[in-house]
């Protein structure tokens, strides 16, 4: 067996080429919400008690019993 040797590494052409095209990606985004207005915060409030409303008091229909065994059991 042959020692091995240090060469440096082959750096492909293309990939030379195309390196000024590559950005740097931040690692993270900073997101920041848009003010709004007295009028929009408002309406924001209303929509989210609705939301809230809806799911307080809303009910799951009943589930349906597919197969015609587990229908034909429970009768």
């Amino acid at each position: 067996m042959g020692k091995k040797k240090n060469k440096p590494k082959k750096i492909s052409a293309k990939k030379e080429r195309y390196a000024k095209f590559r950005k740097e990606k931040p690692s993270s985004l900073t997101v920041t919400m848009p003010d709004l207005t007295e009028e929009q915060v408002q309406q924001r409030r209303r929509d989210q008690q609705e939301i809230d409303n809806f799911w307080r008091h809303y009910r799951r229909p009943p589930q349906r019993f597919v197969s015609e065994r587990k229908a034909k059991s429970k009768r």
